[in-house]
């Protein structure tokens, strides 16, 4: 995906992820679900940042492990707080499994930023 791409998608999570808060509070879910609502959209709020900034990085030149670090970021973004918020909004618990593959992606993206800094002529 284009630098602009991964700008877009930052944009939009980050817009969603307070819009999920604000819903998540309005529907006055009880308060465990409550805590999963804004567990996720913390998580995407921050995630929504780290996509925009590896959009500023691809501007700069193309960077394969920036990248893949947007692509990893894309994928937390789906399955870290959406089965959180599915799970809140159903309380089904099956819900609850998929959370940690996010997780995993987020954690794999963070590393892969990390590996596209260090390299020479990283921006």
């Amino acid at each position: 995906m284009n630098p602009r791409g991964f700008g877009v998608l930052g944009g939009i999570t980050g817009f969603s992820s307070v819009a999920a808060a604000t819903l998540g509070r309005h529907l006055r879910l009880p308060s465990d679900m409550a805590e999963v609502v804004e567990t996720g959209a913390r998580y995407q709020l921050i995630h929504a940042v780290a996509l925009a900034l590896v959009a500023v990085a691809l501007a700069r030149g193309p960077n394969r492990a920036m990248s893949v670090a947007g692509w990893l970021f894309t994928a937390g973004q789906i399955f870290f707080p959406a089965s959180l918020y599915v799970f809140a909004l159903t309380g089904n618990h099956a819900w609850a499994w998929v959370t940690p593959v996010g997780g995993l992606c987020y954690l794999t993206a963070w590393f892969a930023l990390a590996i596209g800094f260090a390299r020479p002529g990283a921006p």
